[in-house]
């Protein structure tokens, strides 16, 4: 005699029972405890402090022994009028944009290459050394070698091609090599990061892309680009997060071993650090606070724009 199920009734979830469903709930039980540690540590040092960034950037204060004054916009009005803050800008946009642009097109350049290269790993190895090392060193490396006169390796070498020196560190030249040293010191970063993107792919489409007789920027074009087009999205909003914040490369290498570089090669970081520790008289830390919030909300809108203009739908294979 066959029996009927008991009929299920809409919008009601069924019981989970036995072993399963104790192990759902044991699941349940351990959730709490694992994350309310991570996300403490979070709100503490993460939230709260943005929260209070936020806050100070509304006031006057000069920091310990002083009380925070209340005065709106002063400081933004204040921060967008001076010429420091928008040669930092200016310079940090340049780093961002065309620093990025030089560094993509080296890191494409090389994926093209290695992938069909014998050694390539070892290369490529070679190529993320830059990254292990402090960028403090690195500042320190570039800044010996552009020292002005034949102090410098690289007018040191062009003194024996009988060619005058150049002025490297000086105002109209700085950020230039400050770009050029980043994207030295970045590049094999995102050369791995793409790279590790490339191994994925099967390689039967670049055999069907030689056997078609496409050549390598056609193979780049239509089979590497469009398989790794998602991993281009996160390196882009990685390169847009550490541009904006960059500070210690560009600090050491035009500071030429003073305090502070000179205010026409600051970036936003370095524009904090002034007004943070007072290098041109009392310290502001509303005006910091400021510029930190600024580059908080650059941040997020360039990073929400890109993400919006490398949506795409995933590709299956």
């Amino acid at each position: 005699m066959a029996t009927l199920a008991p009929p299920v009734t809409r919008g009601t979830t069924p019981r989970v029972t036995g072993a399963s469903g104790g192990h759902l709930m044991r699941k349940k039980r351990l959730f709490w405890p694992f994350v309310l540690p991570a996300l403490a540590l979070y709100v503490i040092f993460l939230v709260l402090p943005t929260v209070a960034t936020v806050v100070l950037s509304f006031t006057k204060w000069a920091g310990a022994g002083d009380t925070p004054a209340f005065n709106g916009f002063t400081q933004y009005s204040q921060m967008w009028a001076s010429d420091n803050f928008q040669s930092a800008f200016q310079n940090t946009l340049l780093l961002l944009f065309v620093g990025g642009i030089g560094t993509f097109l080296l890191a494409f350049l090389f994926t093209m290459v290695l992938r069909d290269m014998r050694g390539g790993r070892l290369v490529r190895a070679i190529l993320f050394f830059p990254n292990i090392v402090a960028p403090v060193a690195i500042g320190m490396f570039f800044g010996l070698m552009f020292m002005p006169d034949k102090r410098g390796l690289a007018n040191f070498v062009l003194d024996k091609f009988g060619v005058e020196a150049v002025p490297f560190l000086a105002q109209g030249s700085i950020v230039w090599v400050v770009m050029g040293a980043i994207m030295w010191a970045s590049a094999g970063f995102y050369i791995t990061i793409l790279m590790a993107a490339v191994d994925r792919i099967p390689p039967y489409l670049y055999e069907d892309s030689d056997m078609a007789g496409a050549s390598p920027w056609q193979k780049f074009w239509n089979v590497t680009l469009p398989m790794t087009w998602d991993v281009v999205g996160i390196a882009g909003v990685l390169w847009t997060i550490n541009a904006i914040k960059i500070f210690e490369l560009v600090f050491v290498l035009a500071g030429s071993g003073g305090y502070a570089p000179p205010p026409f090669s600051w970036t936003l970081g370095i524009y904090v650090f002034d007004r943070s520790v007072g290098a041109n008289g009392t310290p502001n830390f509303g005006a910091a606070c400021a510029c930190a919030v600024m580059m908080i909300l650059l941040v997020s809108v360039l990073v929400v724009l890109l993400r919006r203009l490398m949506r795409r739908d995933a590709i299956q294979f």
